[in-house]
C-alpha cells in the first residue's frame, strides 16, 4: 500500500559547520575588569531591586476566594 504514503523530499545537505573562536583565558586582562565591573553593577543594586512592595506591605486584600463547581 505505497501509495497511501507521501513522497519523502529528502532536504538539502547542511552547510559545513565552522569551528567556534577560542574562548578568552581568565588571565586576560579585559576578562578580569569585565568581571570586577558585573560585580561592582550587581553590589551597587543591592537588595532594593528584590523588593516588591513598599514599606507599608500590601495596600488591598488578598484574594481569598476559590470558585469550585460546587458554589
Amino acid at each position: 500500500m505505497g501509495f497511501l504514503k507521501p513522497k519523502v523530499i529528502m532536504p538539502p545537505p547542511l552547510p559545513e559547520i565552522k569551528p567556534l573562536p577560542d574562548a578568552p583565558k581568565m588571565d586576560d586582562p579585559d576578562v578580569v575588569e569585565a568581571g570586577e565591573a558585573e560585580v561592582a553593577k550587581t553590589k551597587g543594586k543591592g537588595r532594593k531591586s528584590t523588593i516588591l512592595t513598599s514599606n507599608q506591605g500590601l495596600l488591598e486584600d488578598a484574594e481569598t476566594y476559590k470558585p469550585t463547581l460546587l458554589s
